[in-house]
């Protein structure tokens, strides 16, 4: 596991978490720019999910906020972590019907981007959509499958969830709109994603688990889901069949540069 400067806040006794004012501005500056970026982007369902947790503006919020929306909806709640985490937690976690999220926020330094994901990335990102069944249903089977998985089909793995859950995109009657959680937290990724700068294909799974990726960078290729319903469908095929197929055939060339040592 890497290293980070982030430590997660700890709640109090009634498991309150306390913020500075100064993190609770970040928040609002985060959430406040975002919303506007999104607009005519982001895929109905994430609306419709944003609407339901009816998120605060002016402070961060508490995780038993999210979960009283969550746990009515799809079942699913939100669980307090450190700043980072091993697979294998993350795994166990997801498989539980629980989503990670690490109780810090991003400093003003890095205000556009940073490698951990934080509460504003975790939240405002993937939260809204667990209130959709169809996606809370992959990302539940996508957990089980993990934890049976070896340390080599976990990456493989990795690659599927990098290219949905985090940085996917959905056709829809309006044209193409956002779902991954990855681009959504980020406004410069939202804008780039729709742009004419990145390459589009229709998804494939295989094809998504052989695609390297790398985590620091714009994407330089996304995957375009024909509905949300397709998450839904590819939950109950034989996932790790197409793990399987895919190490086979191996890893195509990155799309992208190697990062300087």
């Amino acid at each position: 596991m890497k290293s980070t400067q982030y430590q997660a806040r700890e709640p109090d006794d009634s498991g309150f978490i306390h913020y500075p004012e100064a993190e609770h501005q970040v928040w609002n500056t985060l959430i406040t720019r975002q919303l506007k970026v999104i607009e005519g982007r982001a895929c109905q369902e994430y609306l419709d999910g944003i609407e339901q947790l009816a998120l605060p503006h002016e402070r961060i919020p508490q995780l038993a906020e999210v979960n009283q929306v969550l746990q009515a909806t799809t079942g699913w709640r939100v669980a307090r972590v450190p700043a980072l985490i091993p697979f294998q937690t993350f795994f166990e976690l997801l498989a539980s019907k629980q989503f990670p999220v690490a109780t810090f926020i991003r400093t003003p330094e890095e205000l556009d981007y940073l490698q951990e994901p934080d509460i504003f990335h975790e939240i405002f990102g993937h939260c809204p959509l667990l209130t959709n069944p169809w996606f809370a249903e992959f990302t539940h089977t996508y957990g089980k499958l993990g934890l049976a998985a070896s340390k080599e089909e976990r990456v493989y793995l990795a690659r599927l969830y990098w290219l949905t859950i985090e940085f996917g995109l959905l056709d829809t009657s309006q044209g193409q709109r956002i779902y991954g959680g990855g681009i959504l937290s980020s406004p410069k990724e939202t804008l780039y994603c729709l742009s004419d700068a990145p390459q589009r294909l229709a998804f494939d799974p295989i094809e998504a688990m052989r695609t390297p990726y790398r985590i620091d960078i714009l994407q330089p290729l996304y995957f375009v889901l024909p509905e949300l319903k397709r998450l839904f469908e590819l939950a109950h095929e034989d996932i790790m069949a197409m793990v399987r197929q895919a190490m086979r055939l191996g890893l195509h060339a990155p799309k992208f540069p190697p990062k300087a040592a």
